[in-house]
């Protein structure tokens, strides 16, 4: 068991983030601390927040840094997470870095590289079911077309992984979220991996990356 147990993984939309931080939730046996879907799960609900939460959604912004740093503590703070964790979607700026700063001591961040356009092309194709599978049309189609394999529900667009919204998001990205970049390096905790390989091989590249980083710590 590797003693790098506090990991952060950052990248663009459609990096590869979620997928590979569950293969590393698992691998570790670590739980896998996602702020999208903590977000998309309070979009659903009927509440003032859940509104507020959902409009800021869909229309491509991101969640006020007061209230996601009071949701990560607050995970952060349950059992599972108190020896280690895979945080995925955060920190999303300077600010929101430094107050995880303040909740913990992080042990690497992982940054997934890909290029614009690939990001693009991989959120244009993906369509998701209410039972919350998610499919893409040249990757993981499914079995009908527009249909969900599991449920036979009709399958949709993502409200936020519209065009407009895609282009929003990626543009919030460059300007808030790169900046960590040189942060992290210069805690000297930051990692580089490749994500334009297939899953399988993003999977061996940062399993071997976690590795040789847990030698030199």
């Amino acid at each position: 068991m590797t003693k790098v147990r506090k990991i952060v993984i950052l990248g663009p939309q459609a990096s590869g983030k979620g997928t590979q931080a569950e293969f590393l939730a698992r691998e570790y046996k670590l739980p896998h601390i996602s702020t999208g879907e903590i977000s998309r799960r309070e979009a659903k609900k009927k509440t003032r927040f859940g509104k507020f939460v959902a409009k800021l959604i869909n229309s491509g912004f991101l969640v006020p840094d007061n209230i996601i740093n009071k949701i990560v503590e607050k995970r952060l703070r349950q059992s599972d997470a108190r020896k280690g964790f895979i945080l995925d979607g955060y920190p999303r700026n300077l600010s929101q870095a430094k107050a995880l700063d303040r909740m913990t001591n992080l042990d690497i961040v992982i940054e997934l590289r890909i290029p614009d356009g690939i990001s693009i092309m991989r959120i244009s194709g993906r369509r998701v079911c209410s039972c919350e599978r998610i499919y893409h049309l040249k990757f993981d189609p499914p079995k009908k077309k527009g249909i969900c394999d599991y449920c036979g529900k009709k399958l949709v667009i993502r409200e936020d992984e519209t065009p407009r919204a895609i282009k929003k998001r990626l543009s919030i990205y460059h300007k808030q979220t790169e900046p960590l970049i040189e942060y992290y390096t210069k805690k000297r905790i930051l990692v580089k991996v490749d994500g334009r390989p297939p899953i399988a091989s993003v999977k061996k590249l940062i399993k071997k990356t976690i590795t040789d980083f847990a030698k030199i710590r």
